[in-house]
């Protein structure tokens, strides 16, 4: 197994397939990174000597990847939520940021359905049924 940005590649994967693991790069990244390098995309993990591991480590260098991009995500957002903007209030509010609706969807972010407003019927029910066997 081959290990780039501290990510175990798999041997059985084609080395475009395989650069995508990285957190921060898809597939147009990929293909970007294997023309820089002028390797052929077919290639395998498996079959990599380490002076192209070094090329593609070497150029996986020039991008914000993994730990750095969490991190500058990360910062991004508690700068919004300190300058007070509507993003970071939404940010804060663990709700959608970028406009989407929230009547209707967003359940992943709002969470599980909280009934509202059933209750006071359970509860005249159970009191006139109380006070209907006295």
């Amino acid at each position: 197994m081959a290990r780039l940005a501290g990510i175990e590649l798999q041997d059985k994967d084609r080395v475009l397939y395989a650069l995508t693991q990285i957190k921060g790069i898809g597939m147009p990244l990929a293909n970007k990174i294997m023309k820089s390098v002028k390797m052929n995309q077919a290639k395998r993990v498996k079959d990599l000597s380490g002076d192209e591991l070094n090329q593609i480590a070497g150029e996986l260098e020039n991008y914000k990847i993994e730990g750095d991009l969490i991190r500058s995500v990360r910062s991004d957002i508690t700068r919004l939520q300190q300058t007070g903007t509507f993003r970071g209030m939404r940010h804060s509010r663990n709700l959608p940021a970028r406009g989407q609706r929230t009547r209707h969807n967003a359940r992943s972010k709002r969470g599980k359905r909280k009934t509202v407003g059933a209750f006071k019927k359970e509860m005249l029910a159970k009191t006139q049924k109380d006070t209907s066997s006295e």
